[in-house]
């Protein structure tokens, strides 16, 4: 029963993926851009830890850290440059 339920989350988050897309290229403003890629790498993070739970491991934890380790940093660095217009002072 597990697995029924994890592969409907699956087609969820990867659902969730796909609207995340299309506002990275259809949005009205670079902040949309944003918003809508570090949407994009939560919904991976959770795709990781489904894929992790799935195969009953615990390798795929640590790469969802290290995935949400660089999309923070990629997010605040982009931020950085929509505001200053320079990510290293």
């Amino acid at each position: 029963m597990i697995e029924y339920a994890l592969y409907f989350a699956f087609a969820c988050f990867g659902i969730g993926q796909l609207f995340c897309l299309y506002r990275v290229v259809f949005a009205p403003g670079v902040g949309d851009r944003v918003l809508a890629l570090d949407t994009m790498s939560i919904n991976m993070i959770a795709l990781i830890a489904l894929f992790g739970i799935l195969h009953n491991t615990t390798m795929y934890f640590e790469i969802m850290m290290l995935f949400a380790m660089v999309g923070f940093v990629s997010t605040v660095a982009y931020a950085k440059f929509l505001l200053r217009g320079d990510v290293i002072e």
